[in-house]
C-alpha cells in the first residue's frame, strides 16, 4: 500500500528542525507489515465499559527476582480505570494506573502512591491489555512489586483475562482523542504524532517505526488495534543488545539492579550488530519484526493507558520513540487540557 502522510501540526515540545528531520526519515521507510481493518468496517464498539466476570491467576518467575515465583491476579473492578492493588501492604490504598501515579519511565514504567514501597514495576506489559483487549475496568492483585515474566511475552496475560471472562457494565463507554494533530520530539531524532478522530470513528491505528544499528535495522508496521491484532503481537519479547545481555549476566551480578534478573535466552530478543542470538519471531520477508512489535503494541499502548478512564480514539505515529517520550507526551495531553470527547 502506499505510505500515508501525516500532519505534523502543532508542536507540544521538542524542536520543530529536528521532528520536520525525522519525519523526513520516518517517511523514508517501507512499511513491513499491514493490519488495518477494511475499508469502510471499524472495530467491534462497545457501548458499555467492560470489566472481568472472575478473578483469575497467572504466575511465573520474577522479572527483577527470577529465583521467585510471582503471581498476578486480575479482578472485576466496579470502580472506573486499572487499580493495583499490593495485597503484602494492607494498610495502602490501591494505585490507580494513571499518568499521576507514574513514578518512573527510565527502564520501565513504574506506578506508585502513598507509599515509596507501595509500587508495581514493569506494569507496561501488563496495563497495555486496556487498550489493547478494550477492557475498561480490572483491578491487578499483587503480592509484591516485582510482576511474572513469560517465555510467550504478554500472551498468557491475555488468557488470563480470556479465562476470567470479559463483560459488559451498565455503565456507558466515554472516548477522548485529541483537539487538533499535535506533535511531540524527544532528543534523539524521535517522535510522536497525535491526530485527532474523524467524527464518528473510534477506531485507534498505530503507525509505528524504530530504526537500530544492529541486525534489526529499520522496521514499520501500521495497525488498527483491535484484540485480535493485540493477541497476535503479545509473543513479542522484550529486547537487548548482547553487549547488554553479557553486562547484565557478569558485571551486572555485582548490582542490587541487575543481580537478580528473571531474563533469559527464552524470554528475551537478544540481538548483535549481525546477527540475533536468540531464535526471533514475526518472521516478514528476510525481516523479523518482533522488536517493532513489542514497541508498537506492548509499550506504545501502555503509555495511551495511563490517560484516565475513556478510550482514546485517533492516530498514534511514533518514530523512534520510548517510554519516557510516550509518557512525556500523555502527561502533556493532560496537564495541557488537549484531549476532548470524541465527536
Amino acid at each position: 500500500m502506499d505510505r500515508p502522510e501525516y500532519r505534523i501540526g502543532r508542536i507540544v515540545f521538542g524542536s520543530a528542525a529536528s521532528i520536520e528531520a525525522a519525519y523526513d526519515r520516518f517517511k523514508g521507510q517501507e512499511i513491513d507489515e499491514v493490519r488495518l481493518m477494511p475499508e469502510g468496517v471499524g472495530p467491534a464498539i462497545h457501548p458499555h465499559r467492560r470489566t472481568i466476570v472472575s478473578e483469575q491467576d497467572v504466575a511465573g518467575i520474577g522479572t527483577f527476582c527470577g529465583r521467585s515465583h510471582q503471581t498476578l491476579t486480575f479482578a472485576p473492578s466496579a470502580r472506573p480505570g486499572w487499580w493495583i492493588r499490593r495485597m503484602d501492604q494492607p494498610e495502602q490504598l490501591d494505585t490507580k494506573v494513571d499518568i499521576s501515579n507514574l513514578w518512573t519511565s527510565a527502564q520501565n514504567l513504574v506506578l506508585r502512591s502513598g507509599s515509596p514501597h507501595n509500587y508495581l514495576r514493569m506494569v507496561e506489559h501488563i496495563i497495555a491489555l486496556r487498550c489493547g483487549l478494550g477492557i475498561d475496568d480490572v483491578l491487578l492483585k499483587v503480592r509484591s512489586g516485582d510482576p511474572p515474566l513469560f517465555d510467550q511475552s504478554s500472551l498468557p496475560l491475555i488468557r488470563a483475562m480470556e479465562n476470567a471472562g470479559i463483560t459488559e457494565t451498565a455503565d456507558d463507554a466515554t472516548y477522548v482523542t485529541v483537539k487538533e494533530p499535535l506533535a511531540f520530539g524527544g532528543s534523539r531524532g524521535d517522535f510522536l504524532l497525535l491526530l485527532p478522530a474523524e467524527p464518528g470513528c473510534r477506531n485507534l491505528r498505530v503507525d509505528c517505526a524504530i530504526s537500530w544499528k544492529t541486525i534489526i535495522g529499520d522496521q514499520r508496521v501500521l495497525f488498527d488495534v483491535t484484540p485480535e491484532t493485540f493477541t497476535y503481537a503479545a509473543l513479542a519479547r522484550t529486547n537487548a543488545t548482547h553487549r547488554q545481555y553479557l553486562l547484565a549476566k557478569t558485571i551486572g551480578k555485582l548490582f542490587a539492579a541487575t543481580r537478580n534478573w528473571g531474563y533469559n535466552e527464552r524470554n528475551i530478543l537478544i540481538h548483535g550488530p549481525r546477527r540475533f542470538y536468540t531464535e526471533p519471531r514475526f518472521q516478514v520477508g528476510e525481516k523479523f519484526l518482533e522488536p517493532v512489535w513489542h514497541r508498537a503494541t506492548l509499550d506504545l499502548l501502555a503509555a495511551i493507558a495511563l490517560i484516565g478512564d475513556h478510550r482514546f480514539c485517533g492516530t498514534v505515529v511514533s518514530y523512534r520513540a520510548g517510554h519516557t517520550l510516550d509518557c512525556d507526551a500523555v502527561r502533556a495531553l493532560c496537564r495541557n487540557d488537549l484531549l476532548v470527547r470524541a465527536p
